[in-house]
């Protein structure tokens, strides 16, 4: 039987009640202090027909994540720059994660990396916007080594001066297929574990786009994490990576707000640090994302998969959030299985829910939000764009 607290539901089996608890009661007591960072990142990856549903096509899967750090900052508006993409079932998560931040007063702070156009909003400049996305994970060679490490020792930077709880959310169209890559590359076993935006994962597409960036990728005895995102990552890993060590090594709570591309950090920073440290860099941290991607139990096997490889007890937390009551498709949508998570929403909705605020609210919310998107022509409409 799945166990909750507070409404919210734990995921992975190595957890007991007691300590599930009191890590809720810290996270709950925690939430005003929390910096929240989104990350959007770029790789070639997403441009693989079928490969993700951030967008209808390669072309509008560009500006994704453009278009969902916009929302996320100004929810609907007349003024948006970015039109959401035209998806063929539901809306993006970014509409949740907003409607949630709002509600407990969170400003996030933007890192775009390799998007290839400066944002004309506030953001961190972690590197040149002209350096652009990461190449196919079928190159074998993803980004060069130097930009890499780049990435990471500016995320630890940030990491290790923070003196407050952090929380790191994602928008990366192809996400999913880089993080099984990096999984796979340290023999995990994950292709029938790892979801998708799309209903029913492209896993027989994404077996093959990952085997072929591993042979070219040739990865040598003694390679590490930094040499893993090079050959089949992405951005977003480099600099997560930095920023969740850099958090821990300064003894801050973290919220890895998402599924597998979550995970994904997680393995690499374990398999980074040394062994001895694991339990103690892993006490603080949470996995924490939506009831509907956790649905059908395999980002729970995923979890336990990577905690019985590393001894370590890592905490999953599945946010109670559900659209069963909703009359807008786009919403009940996410009911049978399409988009599931991102931007954060996941954790952002266990927060709210966390702060008092109900699933009524949280939807009543949702609805306006997404009737006002659609009245100021903020989801495009052209399945081209």
């Amino acid at each position: 039987m799945q166990k909750s607290y507070l409404g919210i539901k734990l995921f992975g089996s190595k957890v007991n009640q007691k300590l599930f608890s009191e890590r809720v009661d810290a996270l709950q007591k925690e939430i005003n202090n929390f910096i929240f960072y989104l990350v959007i990142a770029g790789t070639e990856t997403s441009q693989i027909q079928g490969i993700s549903a951030a967008g209808i096509n390669s072309k509008a899967r560009r500006r994704t994540a453009l278009a969902d750090a916009e929302f996320l900052l100004f929810g609907a508006s007349k003024d948006h720059k970015y039109k959401l993409p035209f998806l063929n079932a539901g809306v993006t998560p970014a509409l949740i994660s907003y409607v949630c931040r709002k509600l407990i007063c969170a400003i996030p702070i933007v890192v775009p990396i390799g998007i290839k156009e400066e944002p004309y909003f506030s953001h961190l400049t972690v590197e040149n916007n002209l350096v652009g996305p990461a190449k196919c994970l079928t190159t074998g060679k993803s980004m060069n080594k130097e930009r890499v490490l780049s990435l990471y020792k500016k995320g630890l930077e940030i990491g290790k001066s923070t003196k407050q709880p952090i929380f790191i959310s994602e928008s990366v169209p192809g996400g999913t297929t880089t993080a099984q890559a990096v999984m796979e590359a340290f023999g995990l076993n994950v292709n029938n574990l790892i979801g998708s935006s799309l209903i029913d994962a492209p896993r027989t597409l994404k077996t093959k786009v990952i085997k072929a960036g591993l042979l070219k990728a040739n990865l040598k005895n003694n390679f590490d994490s930094l040499d893993v995102i090079s050959s089949v990552g992405d951005p977003f890993q480099a600099f997560s990576l930095g920023l969740l060590i850099g958090a821990r090594l300064a003894n801050q709570s973290v919220v890895l707000s998402g599924g597998s591309q979550m995970l994904a950090v997680i393995v690499l920073a374990l398999e980074f640090i040394d062994s001895k440290e694991k339990q103690e860099f892993i006490d603080l941290v949470f996995i924490a994302t939506t009831g509907w991607l956790v649905k059908d139990n395999l980002l729970g096997d995923l979890l336990d998969l990577i905690t019985e490889k590393h001894n370590v007890n890592l905490l999953g937390l599945a946010s109670p959030l559900n659209f069963k009551s909703s009359k807008f498709k786009e919403l009940s949508d996410y009911e049978i299985g399409y988009v599931k998570e991102g931007v954060g929403a996941g954790g952002m909705s266990i927060l709210a829910f966390l702060k008092g605020f109900s699933n009524e609210e949280i939807v009543s919310r949702c609805q306006v939000n997404l009737e006002r998107m659609k009245e100021l022509g903020q989801i495009s409409l052209n399945k081209d764009c």
